[in-house]
């Protein structure tokens, strides 16, 4: 009898890596969908909105209230983690995910139905902004249920390469809505384009977010949340209870992981805008270096996870906010010479900087917390970082350039961001050997 045991041990082993690749494909490929989603808004913004939704004004202005529109998911994001961490640490994990994602896939498919300017007048980008408030309220619940859904189920050692699986979702959605841009870019008429091609990103969603679904429907509850449900220990307030006893925790968490937003939106978002603008690089050439780069990424993302799972969270952190800083200017110099292949190389610089900065962050972020909040602490402390950085980057940066005429003032903004960042991250304690099992609000 004794020579079953090995057998069956590395029979349950088996299953568990399998059931925890199936996870892991399930939170790459749903958050892939809503990152999909919301980029494709930002690109959008950066090429087509201000001339779509906002005509009548001059083309610096419209372009900032295409962003000033993009800018306001992040406020309702915050409002989403609050709504969604509440009910995915009452009710579970997963219900909050398949809802999320629902509730996305609906609002961007609606964008692309939505008349323009010349059609309804004002009416169109009211219209454009209330879509885009629902996109940041899904989104919002999304990241943080599906880090739980992966984080939760990963066995200890290897936390930090699962939680950048569904980090993933970022570069991903990002490299489909670019790719899908420069497809459209590449087989239709400027004309065409700005008179109905746009829509195309929008309405093609709706077959992503089917496959997202399929996808969620079959994984199962956190052992982490079954755990407290099953001995009815879940926080009546959850969103109190972490705000009152973790607020250091949200609030240095969030500061800590602004830098991945500026820097990741300096590229995918002013980036594409100031390329095709001021430097007069063709949109399919900006379009082509940000798909590139975003390979990358994909590629290392598990990489810098698997690294913090061996030294550390914060030591690759610290590790790429201090490359986002450093290769700040460098990313400008080489953009400004409107060489195709020296743009590429500034911006697979940054890339990487982000990578190492990105992929432990979901990790970190949720060990920071207890299972009992721990949905509500993750999503409110990301979604802070998102609306510190993500949101006022494009903004920001926009009006830099109007000022100075110069990109590299934008580096500045890069490396404040950075510095503040870094400090904050050093405020925190290491979370590599948290028991993320451990039942209780903090």
């Amino acid at each position: 009898m004794s020579t079953l045991h090995p057998i069956t041990a590395s029979s349950d082993d088996h299953a568990a890596s399998s059931d925890m690749r199936k996870i892991a494909v399930a939170s790459v490929i749903g958050t892939t969908v809503e990152w999909y989603d919301l980029f494709v808004f930002a690109t959008a913004s950066a090429l087509v909105f201000n001339k779509v939704f906002f005509p009548s004004f001059v083309p610096l202005i419209g372009t900032l209230l295409a962003f000033g529109t993009f800018a306001s998911a992040y406020l309702a994001r915050i409002v989403g983690a609050a709504l969604f961490g509440h009910f995915g640490d009452r009710l579970g994990r997963k219900s909050m995910l398949l809802f999320s994602l629902i509730l996305m896939g609906c609002a961007t498919f609606a964008i692309g139905l939505l008349p323009n300017y010349g059609a309804i007048g004002m009416w169109a980008p009211v219209l454009l902004l209330t879509l885009r408030i629902i996109q940041g309220l899904a989104l919002g619940g999304e990241w943080g249920g599906a880090v739980l859904m992966a984080v939760e189920h990963a066995p200890a050692s290897k936390r930090g390469l699962y939680g950048s699986w569904v980090q993933i979702g970022v570069p991903a959605g990002t490299l489909i809505a670019n790719l899908v841009f420069l497809l459209c870019s590449a087989v239709i008429s400027q004309a065409d384009l700005l008179s109905w091609g746009w829509r195309i990103p929008f309405v093609a969603s709706a077959l992503l977010v089917g496959v997202g679904l399929y996808i969620r429907l079959n994984t199962s509850e956190t052992p982490s949340f079954k755990k407290i449900k099953n001995t009815s220990a879940q926080v009546k307030l959850p969103i109190a209870d972490v705000m009152r006893r973790s607020w250091k925790e949200v609030l240095l968490g969030g500061i800590a992981t602004m830098s991945t937003g500026t820097s990741f939106n300096l590229m995918v978002a002013f980036g594409l805008t100031y390329g095709t603008q001021t430097l007069h690089f063709t949109r399919t050439a900006m379009l082509a270096i940000a798909l590139i780069s975003c390979a990358l990424c994909i590629a290392l993302l598990p990489l810098f996870g698997r690294l913090s799972d061996k030294i550390g969270r914060k030591p690759v952190i610290v590790g790429g906010i201090i490359a986002e800083a450093l290769f700040a200017f460098p990313m400008f110099w080489l953009l400004d010479t409107q060489s195709f292949a020296l743009a590429l190389v500034g911006y697979l610089l940054m890339m990487t900087a982000f990578a190492a900065n990105y992929g432990p962050i979901a990790t970190f972020l949720a060990e920071l917390f207890g299972t009992g909040v721990r949905y509500s602490g993750l999503s409110v402390s990301y979604m802070l970082s998102g609306l510190l950085g993500s949101a006022a980057t494009p903004i920001v940066t926009t009006a830099l350039l109007s000022a100075t005429g110069r990109g590299s003032s934008v580096a500045w903004y890069m490396i404040g961001s950075a510095l503040v960042s870094a400090i904050a991250l050093l405020l925190l304690t290491e979370t590599m050997k948290t028991d993320i099992a451990a039942t209780g609000s903090h």
